[in-house]
């Protein structure tokens, strides 16, 4: 059996290639708390996991702008317009974190394709990796939207697969959420946790040949793995 090279590696982009951390200066003028920042992006992620499960069709942005409002009601915070709109907006002007240009420069340099992946709209993350600086060190950029489902559905990792001409066996996903590298691995592919947070890896999930702290080692562990293939 012919075997195709494994040159194509897929980024997840929130929190894994853009830092969160600049928007904790607007939480903390809207809420009080910079705290607040991380409240909300896990309750994004909980609510989209939730919809994928119940098959409700919405897309990022909709249910970002949802859980604002909802961490806004819980905390008896009311949200002028404009500030709502302000915290919103910013989202698609993350930067990059520091290790992330040199990592994708390296990577290319060895051969590799590299893909942004999301559960971001494509209008969004298309906007979030210009205004990132970033638009050169990606060779493709794909969102989940056309599946009408988000990671860590199987069927998105399908998606990718089939939308960028590679077999699942052959993709490789880096990314700071373990239950997108456990969903990575479960539906065929390989996968690269970087550690971000400090928090140890869910020690029910399939469990990535690739675990580093910085994405420099996580680069290098992937080229000295293909080699050995």
């Amino acid at each position: 059996m012919i075997t195709m090279p494994r040159d194509t590696i897929l980024f997840d982009i929130n929190e894994t290639v853009l830092d969160l951390g600049s928007l904790k200066p607007i939480f903390k003028a809207a809420f009080g708390d910079e705290a607040v920042t991380a409240t909300w992006f896990s309750m994004l992620l909980h609510t989209s996991t939730v919809c994928t499960l119940t098959d409700v069709k919405t897309d990022f942005a909709s249910l970002a702008a949802a859980m604002l409002d909802a961490v806004a009601a819980r905390r008896g915070v009311e949200l002028p317009d404009v500030m709502r709109a302000d915290i919103l907006g910013s989202f698609a002007s993350l930067a990059p974190h520091a290790d992330i240009k040199p990592a994708l420069t390296r990577l290319r340099s060895a051969g590799y394709r590299t893909v942004a992946f999301t559960n971001s709209s494509l209008k969004l993350v298309t906007a979030q990796i210009d205004n990132a600086g970033l638009t050169d060190y990606f060779d493709d950029i794909v969102s989940v939207e056309e599946t009408g489902s988000f990671k860590p559905d199987p069927r998105v990792y399908e998606f990718v697969a089939r939308r960028i001409s590679r077999p699942l066996g052959e993709l490789r996903l880096v990314a700071t959420h373990d239950w997108d590298t456990h969903g990575a691995i479960s539906a065929g592919m390989h996968a690269a946790y970087i550690d971000r947070s400090g928090a140890p890896y869910h020690p029910r999930y399939r469990q990535p040949d690739v675990y580093a702290a910085t994405m420099d080692d996580v680069v290098e562990q992937i080229i000295a793995r293909d080699g050995e293939k």
